[in-house]
């Protein structure tokens, strides 16, 4: 098949645009604005093979998306192009209604011509993958887990606009008939994160000596999920996924945050100890909280299990693992992204 996929230079994108190339007889086309977090760094493995493809271009731009889909005539478009951090849509949400909400409104009224315009049986076989997150379903309290029909609840600037790019993207289904999946995901990590996101942050912010920043008094849950397995899970849904149909995607891995950056420091005084001894767990520093901060997520998979036969293989434990191991080992990607990008600067406190 041939996969269009927006956003693909960011970081669930360039994981799914990597495991389609090395696991996959699947054409890609890799459509990205190349923003702040887009980085065709991310891609450079593949970026020699025949199958691969790339197009700089804007979601909100009718045209360019047009023009793009019209010359590699996709059989999916895999929908993950998103502004997608918590603090930053705190400092300036109108970037994320833009993107996340006008931008999937844009692709999906191109999706629908570019469907219109095949014969029957490319029709039954197109697919528009509306890739999202579980932050749309709001705050968990210690227990319970959130479900495929959880009512929506979102709490910050991005879930918010995810929740209406979700909205959109389920009406398409139900009104115009356009064959839309969506999926809602719990956190990644692994190889190429960007290091505003937690893990990453914490592994540089360690190996600089510097203090590592806990929100609040690191209780908040996550459930955590490799990448490499949400790459997988993207793709068993885009092959044999039902229209029309939502599946969450999570790691089985709750944890808190605390105990997320006590686990880094952990590998790290096994792999790389401080010159001086000292563990690294001693430059933790507890900072105020972020503002309107969901207290737990955790996802109900089992759907997506039942379903497709997909499950995390990738522990928590193994994957902090590699993910360490990755950044230790691939300075100049992130080396160049603190030099020029991101100075690791505390985002999000306008409350």
């Amino acid at each position: 098949m041939r996969i269009f996929i927006t956003g693909a230079a960011g970081f669930i994108g360039s994981a799914l645009a990597r495991h389609l190339i090395a696991d996959s007889d699947h054409e890609i086309l890799v459509y990205d604005k190349l923003t702040y977090a887009g980085l065709l760094s991310s891609l450079a493995e593949i970026s020699d093979s025949p199958r691969y493809r790339f197009v700089q271009g804007d979601i909100c731009d009718a045209a360019a998306v047009s023009t793009a889909l019209a010359d590699f005539q996709p059989d999916v478009i895999a929908h993950l192009a998103a502004e997608s951090h918590v603090d930053r849509s705190i400092d300036g949400p109108g970037e994320f209604v833009q993107t996340n909400v006008v931008g999937t409104f844009v692709m999906l009224q191109q999706a629908l011509q570019h469907f219109r315009g095949l014969d029957a049986d490319r029709q039954r076989r197109f697919r528009f993958h509306h890739i999202s997150t579980d932050e749309v379903f709001g705050s968990l309290g210690a227990d319970g887990l959130f479900e495929e029909t959880t009512a929506y609840d979102p709490r910050s600037p991005y879930s918010a606009s995810k929740a209406a790019s979700d909205h959109l993207a389920r009406a398409w289904w139900h009104t115009y008939g356009l064959p839309v999946l969506v999926t809602n995901c719990s956190n990644n990590y692994g190889p190429y994160h960007f290091p505003e996101k937690l893990i990453p942050l914490i592994i540089l912010k360690a190996l600089a000596g510097e203090q590592l920043p806990v929100y609040g008094d690191g209780s908040n849950v996550r459930d955590w999920l490799f990448v490499e397995d949400h790459a997988r899970a993207l793709r068993a849904v885009f092959e044999r996924g039902a229209p029309g149909e939502t599946y969450n995607v999570g790691g089985n891995a709750e944890r808190r945050n605390i105990d997320v950056v006590k686990s880094i420091c952990t590998v790290l005084d096994r792999i790389q100890p401080r010159e001086d001894g000292v563990p690294y767990s001693d430059q933790i520093t507890f900072v105020s909280d972020r503002p309107g901060h969901d207290q737990r997520y955790a996802i109900d998979a089992s759907k997506i299990r039942r379903e497709m036969g997909w499950t995390p293989v990738v522990t928590f434990e193994e994957g902090i693992e590699r993910t360490v191991r990755w950044f230790l080992s691939n300075r100049p990607w992130w080396e160049d992204i603190i030099a020029r990008r991101y100075a690791t600067q505390r985002l999000g406190q306008d409350g």
